[in-house]
């Protein structure tokens, strides 16, 4: 699968990284195209821009702060429009909380299922995430069926165990 990420810190870092040994073919983007090009080069990736990161994909995952959102979707256009998109925000930022996965539908017009914002970025650098003897769980939260089935594969590749935790909620 192609995944396109829009962002290059460290969760775009570590799913990316741990996406590409499971056999996936990804393209990293970032405000410093100087950062991206490091973080493809580290991962196996490529690097783009927000908008060639959203396009290049069967999916596109967001995983810059929550206050970027808007000014990254836009950078994104309708790239990922119609598209599985991966919420990967923290909901919790410098000025409280915000329904990011909303919002991220909104502005890109894809369908957007919430994931991997649970677990410090270490947690995805472990091959697998074994706690115990027992994979993570992985919550997914969406309204698309086809995106979040999409989404428990991209789990199940990094040797969790997807869970379903409902709709991404109204508006």
């Amino acid at each position: 699968m192609r995944i396109g990420i829009l962002g290059a810190g460290n969760m775009a870092g570590a799913l990316g990284a741990q996406w590409t040994r499971a056999g996936h073919e990804i393209m990293v983007s970032g405000r410093d195209p100087a950062r991206a090009a490091a973080l493809a080069a580290t991962t196996g990736a490529r690097a783009g821009t927000f908008r060639e990161a959203a396009g290049f994909g069967d999916v596109a995952a967001v995983a810059v702060l929550a206050e970027a959102v808007p000014a990254v979707l836009a950078e994104a256009g309708d790239a990922a429009r119609g598209k599985p998109v991966i919420d990967v925000t923290n909901d919790v930022g410098p000025h409280g909380f915000r329904p990011v996965a909303r919002e991220i539908a909104r502005l890109s017009g894809g369908h957007v299922v919430k994931a991997f914002n649970l677990c410090h970025v270490d947690v995805w650098r472990m091959t697998p995430p074994v706690f115990g003897g027992r994979p993570l769980a992985v919550p997914l939260c969406g309204d698309d069926p086809d995106a979040l089935a999409l989404a428990r594969g991209l789990a199940a590749d990094l040797g969790c165990a997807p869970v379903d935790g409902g709709g991404r909620g109204p508006g």
